[in-house]
């Protein structure tokens, strides 16, 4: 394999260790994909990998990034369904031993490879693949959401919350949501029943006025996780899904929980199996090839910006926009080996 241009890392560290230039080709394996590579994005779960936050096995140079979009260039004789010219993404590599997807080719596992739909942009899908299968895996794998129930959804502006309420509402429930007062309109188009500000000083017993039967499932995007308010709105076996708030150190009040059997649970999609990972991807799919599931603001970068729109992630520059890092685009800079 010749070189490719790759955003990577030799160490551990803060957004300044990632470089930009040449590194060794990868190489697939018989059940891998090598797929050219279009885009990539940036989620805080990669600057956590990056950064050292969340250990995972890597190998130096270790090339950064989770999500891709992209062409098949070559597929291995046990990967099956996939050939030259497919147009492909991947949201589970950078993590688990698997090299990033920040790079002009990426290696894929088939079993985490799935087709994009025709007539799909690809920019717009790889902004969304991540927050999607998030809130796939929240609401239906540990949410265990049926139709009829009442979801709320704390922070739904934002990315994965705004595919919560999507989902969730296609999905048949009746979905309540707290945001920002100037996210109140999207999130109403989005589909929810009831956005109320999450400033309000009266958010709990306005939520407690809009289901006066509990939340069936309660999802908070924005990782407050305030356990001692949340569950007493719950409803009989209602369910708190945590996905966000790795510093919080919640009260858990253990008799309002057991008495009404009630749960908490949390999740990371890193420890998604590949079958929940496939699940999740036939959902976004369809979502996809019907126009139903887009990003609610994209800024393009090359992908020779990857250490600034790390930073920049960090740093809350980016707001609620998801950044898309394009191959195809003239590099800023080189980093010199």
């Amino acid at each position: 394999m010749g070189a490719v241009r790759a955003a990577y890392i030799e160490q551990l560290g803060a957004a300044d260790v990632i470089r930009y230039g040449e590194i060794a080709g990868p190489r697939p394996g018989p059940t891998d994909v090598l797929v050219d590579v279009l885009a990539t994005t940036v989620n805080p779960v990669d600057t956590f990998v990056r950064s050292g936050r969340y250990p995972t096995p890597m190998a130096f140079p270790f090339v950064v990034g989770r999500d891709l979009v992209g062409t098949v260039a070559e597929a291995g004789p046990g990967a099956p369904g996939f050939r030259a010219g497919d147009r492909v993404w991947c949201n589970s590599l950078g993590h688990g031993g698997r090299q990033g997807a920040a790079a002009e080719q990426a290696v894929v596992p088939a079993d985490r490879l799935y087709h994009l739909p025709v007539g799909a942009d690809p920019y717009a899908a790889v902004a969304v693949v991540h927050p999607a299968a998030t809130a796939h895996l929240a609401l239906f794998v540990h949410g265990r959401l049926r139709v009829g129930e009442t979801v709320l959804v704390a922070g739904a502006g934002g990315n994965v919350g705004s595919a919560l309420v999507t989902m969730a509402v296609r999905a048949g429930a009746r979905v309540l949501a707290t945001a920002g007062a100037r996210d109140a309109a999207y999130c109403a188009r989005l589909g929810a029943a009831e956005v109320f500000d999450y400033r309000d000083p009266d958010l709990t017993a306005k939520i407690r006025g809009a289901a006066p039967s509990g939340i069936d499932a309660y999802l908070d995007t924005a990782g407050v996780n305030d356990l001692e308010r949340t569950v007493g709105l719950l409803a009989h076996r209602g369910r708190v899904v945590l996905l966000a708030g790795a510093g919080t150190r919640p009260v858990l009040p253990a008799g309002a929980l057991y008495m009404n059997d009630r749960s908490v649970v949390g999740f990371v999609i890193s420890h998604a199996t590949p079958d929940e990972l496939a699940e999740a991807a036939a959902h976004i799919n369809d979502l996809l090839a019907r126009d139903a599931l887009r990003p609610r603001d994209i800024e393009v970068f090359p992908l020779s910006a990857a250490a600034d729109v790390h930073a920049g992630l960090e740093s809350g520059e980016l707001g609620g926009r998801r950044a898309v890092l394009r191959t195809d685009l003239a590099p800023v800079t080189e980093t010199p080996r």
